[in-house]
């Protein structure tokens, strides 16, 4: 079972991998690139869309993720 805590360490893992490759990816292609089973994939990206830092669209039949333009404020 996965803690909190590593849930949140892996949806670290996925945004700096959206961050770093800054094109959305699908599920697969976050699967092979971070190295996380479906289960820690999934918790991440839930992490990271609760948090409204996670974009999510549909490209023909696959869904890409990618990450949220930043709002800052000043």
């Amino acid at each position: 079972m996965l803690s909190i805590m590593q849930i949140g360490e892996h949806a670290g893992i996925v945004w700096r991998e959206l961050h770093d490759h800054v094109e959305p990816q699908t599920f697969e292609e976050l699967k092979k690139a971070t190295g996380l089973d479906v289960i820690q994939l999934s918790a991440a990206l839930g992490w990271l869309a609760r948090e409204n830092k996670l974009s999510i669209h549909e490209n023909g039949d696959e869904v890409m993720f990618g990450l949220s333009p930043m709002n800052y404020y000043i």
